[in-house]
């Protein structure tokens, strides 16, 4: 299959995927707690990998290693507690339109740390989505009272960490499969998200109560769907197009997770709604491809200048 069409494919899995993670993740908060729930979000995915996959781990090398282990921390292991203590105090639709920051984020630390090139019209749409995530949080402060819209603020760390992630992946792991990278994760994130729920307690407090065995199945799901082979395609997605292409997804992810959410009895005024089409439009301007006409201009002027060197 051409990768053009294969990468449109892996965006709407993806959008639908994480779209639907977040009132998993919602309903699971009912009977673990944020702590838990990311630390078991890590433990069933690397089950579900290590069963499946265990040797794709053959084909990583040992300078690979290193960038395997900053990616399972920034794309993983941070984001999943990041998004659980979000989701207790905020709305799952409102998280999810938070998370469009992330290609935001990529653009941003691709040109900097990375050097990817950066234009005006991406900074303009940069500007754009931070006011409409503004206009978002404020009227989300004052429709819910009762919501600590202060939590808004991991869910931009998370992107940020989403956004080293998907640059490390392009730049540092393109010569390594989907699957090695996320199984790679995952086996070193195993023993460290085990540690944590011990911690917790939750193998001494565990009643295996109806709410907690609930809890549980809504942290399958997520795992193996929405982690484990999610992950997987959003590696293959960075392989066969851009960093700042496949954070796109956050920009669809808005509408399957706000659609959970009313079902699921949440409220979006028109402001919030309208301030949502605005990251959009932000996100849009950022991703905007240059128009084929400049592209020529500027293979003239390359052509003339190199004529006289």
């Amino acid at each position: 299959m051409d990768n053009n069409i294969k990468k449109w494919i892996y965006l709407s899995l993806l959008a639908i995927v994480w779209g639907s993670s977040f009132i998993l993740m919602k309903k699971a908060l009912l009977g673990v707690t944020p702590i838990q729930l990311g630390a078991l979000r890590m433990v069933f995915t690397a089950v579900f990998l290590l069963m499946v996959a265990p040797r794709s781990i053959r084909r990583i090398q040992s300078r690979h290693w290193k960038f395997i282990l900053f990616t399972a921390l920034a794309g993983t292991f941070f984001p999943v507690f990041l998004f659980a203590y979000a989701m207790l105090n905020i709305d799952s639709s409102i998280v999810s339109i938070l998370n469009s920051f992330t290609p935001f984020n990529t653009l941003i630390i691709g040109a900097i740390f990375f050097g990817f090139a950066f234009r005006r019209i991406q900074l303009l749409g940069i500007l754009i989505g931070l006011i409409g995530t503004l206009i978002l949080i404020v009227k989300g402060a004052e429709m819910n009272p009762n919501q600590n819209y202060l939590f808004a603020i991991l869910v931009v760390v998370a992107s940020v960490g989403y956004a080293l992630n998907g640059n490390i992946v392009k730049k540092h792991l393109s010569d390594l499969d989907a699957l090695a990278i996320t199984t790679g994760n995952f086996l070193l994130l195993l023993g460290p998200a085990l540690l944590v729920l011990a911690a917790t307690g939750f193998f001494n407090t565990f009643t295996a109560s109806s709410l907690e065995l609930r809890a549980l199945a809504y942290i399958g799901i997520l795992s193996v769907f929405g982690t484990g082979i999610a992950k997987t395609i959003y590696n293959e997605l960075v392989h066969i197009s851009s960093p700042v292409f496949s954070s796109s997804v956050t920009y669809l992810i808005p509408i399957v997770a706000v659609f959970w959410g009313v079902i699921d009895g949440e409220k979006l005024s028109f402001l919030q709604v309208l301030a949502g089409v605005i990251i959009l439009l932000g996100v849009y301007l950022v991703n905007m491809k240059k128009p084929k006409i400049l592209k020529k201009i500027q293979k003239k002027k390359s052509l003339i200048i190199d004529s006289f060197l």
